[in-house]
């Protein structure tokens, strides 16, 4: 018995030195061309609250703390980035047509509001990530006027989501 549970042992610590070596890509794209301040006035506290809060997850890039040198943490969190740029990426954010930018500026609103972003299990361990209620207040007062921006500079029908 003793045996099988050194092989055991022996086995996983083999399987997890070699996973250390099979590494996912970092996201980390220079590319500005589509970001949202390309189009859209940030305030400098509200850019803030976006880079601290928002961007690791939201952007194409993202800011790398030490643990994601170890797996299988790594493709835990690339997973995690990758989930979150697909719901709204503020680095392509001005390649989305004006209806998903006004909904997703819509949808920011809501989640800071009502506290689900950003998510409590990244905020966990990212404490400056926590949102004051002054942050709130100026991401969603921020978003508000970008939308109304974007009423004022397009027809209503092209605000509408498409049916699916």
């Amino acid at each position: 018995m003793k045996k099988i549970i050194r092989i055991t042992l022996i086995t996983l610590l083999v399987i997890l030195i070699i996973i250390q070596f099979i590494r996912p890509a970092k996201n980390t794209s220079g590319n500005m061309a589509n970001d949202i301040t390309t189009k859209y006035a940030v305030p400098d506290d509200v850019m803030h609250t976006l880079k601290t809060a928002c961007y690791d997850c939201h952007s194409n890039h993202s800011e790398y703390p030490w643990y994601w040198n170890f797996q299988p943490v790594a493709w835990f969190m690339s997973g995690h980035i990758e989930d979150g740029k697909g719901e709204l990426n503020f680095s392509n954010f001005t390649s989305y047509n004006v209806a998903k930018q006004y909904k997703k500026l819509k949808n920011l609103e809501d989640e800071v509001k009502s506290g689900g972003m950003p998510l409590s299990s990244y905020t966990l361990i990212h404490t400056n990530a926590r949102l004051s209620d002054q942050q709130k207040t100026d991401m969603q007062k921020w978003s508000t006027a970008t939308r109304k921006k974007i009423e004022t500079q397009n027809p209503p029908d092209s605000l509408k989501m498409p049916r699916k």
